[in-house]
This record gives C-alpha cells, structure tokens and sequence, in this order.
C-alpha cells in the first residue's frame, strides 16, 4: 500500500517546488534587508580599496603624478615627504598643453610655492596621454638617471592602479613605495555623496579594468 505522502505527492507534483521558491525568496530578501543596513559600511570599504598608502623609506626621488587637482594637493605631499628628508630630488611630471607649456611647469610651481627649491625639482614634460603612458616614460627617466628607489605620489583614489602600471613598467629591481596624497574631491568615507565622487569612483572602475587588460601578459618586476 502506498503512502499517505506517496499520494499527496502524486495529487500535487508542484509542492516542492513552490516550497524551495519561497524559501529562497525570502533568504534573498533577508539578503537585501541585511545589504541595506550595511551599506554605508560596506560602501565605505569598497571606496578605501582604490587608497594605497605606503610607509615611506628613502629614496633616490620622488615622482609626483601629474594632473593634479586645483589645490594641489599632489603637489603638497611630494613637498612634506621632500622636507622631511626622504628624498634630494622631486620629479615634477605632466604632459603638455601646448608646443610650449605643460601641466610639468604648473606643478614646479606649486612645488616651489610649498618650500621645494628650484634646483632639487626635475620638471619632467612628456606627451602621454593616460596613466600607463605616464609610468612608461618616467619608467624611462629613471632608467637615465639609474635610480634605483622611487617614492611615487598621486592621489588617494588614483594610488592601486598608479602601483599596478608602475610595478610592470618601471624598471626591474627598482624599489617602489607608493604614497597617498588626499583629495578633496574623492572622500572614501562619502564618496556616493557627491556627484565628483560617484565620477572618479566609476572612472577608477573602468580604468583599472582596461590596466588589466593592458598589462595581462606582465608580471611585476619592482620590489617593496
């Protein structure tokens, strides 16, 4: 004789199914309820994973980014780190505006405005257009100069994909420290507050995917 479940399972072949559905929809609702509380943790952490900030060590120079922000906050990092005696020379980069002008010169002036002598700044011009380009050429540079320890300054948010391209084009052997310098566009504890923020996040997205891309086929070659 079969079984009063045998039966029912027969009159309603369905059951099971409608039973594990609703299951993992409210598991999936659970999800979202507990996502939605978490948020501005969870939110702050995925805007902090773009900020790399090493321990400065000494160094033969310190290359500021170029493209830095209208306070010049890049500028005002490579300055503290070159007054505190890490290292005699700053490399002032930025591509040109014109035959005759680059963002290079802007920068030596901040430089010097923030207590950086003339005679330790290298202005450095060169014509690339994007990040990898940049760390190609200044990758370049170091190799005439046969540096062998870099201190490179740029952004809080532009710091990981800044280390990723540096660390595969820069000379092998060569020292890398990483340092941050502060934004006052991008806050990584506010960042989905603004709308400057919400754009330099998304760019950070795509930029580090096409740096993937780019650099596929090399590993890193510089040291900590």
């Amino acid at each position: 004789m079969n079984s009063l479940a045998d039966l029912l399972g027969r009159r309603n072949p369905q059951r099971g199914g409608i039973f594990f559905r609703f299951v993992f929809l409210v598991c999936f609702l659970c999800l979202l309820f507990a996502c939605y509380v978490v948020r501005r943790p969870l939110l702050r952490l995925i805007g902090g994973f773009w900020i790399v900030d090493d321990s400065p060590s000494h160094a033969d120079a310190i290359v500021m980014l170029g493209d830095d922000n209208f306070t010049s906050d890049r500028a005002a990092r490579a300055a503290q780190l070159y007054k505190a005696g890490w290292a005699p020379q700053v490399v002032a980069s930025g591509r040109y505006l014109r035959p005759y002008a680059s963002i290079a010169e802007l920068e030596e002036h901040d430089l010097e405005d923030r207590g950086v002598p003339r005679a330790a700044i290298v202005r450095f011009a060169n014509r690339a257009e994007n990040t990898r380009e940049e760390t190609a050429a200044i990758a370049q540079l170091i190799s005439r100069r046969e540096w062998k320890r870099i201190l490179l300054v740029t952004s809080s948010y532009h710091t990981r994909r800044s280390r990723y391209l540096a660390e595969r084009q820069f000379p092998p052997g060569t020292t890398l420290r990483v340092l941050s310098a502060p934004d006052a566009d991008y806050d990584p504890q506010s960042w989905w507050r603004t709308r400057a923020g919400l754009k330099i996040f998304s760019h950070e997205c795509v930029a580090m995917i096409v740096a993937l891309w780019d650099m596929r086929h090399k590993e890193a070659q510089t040291t900590d």
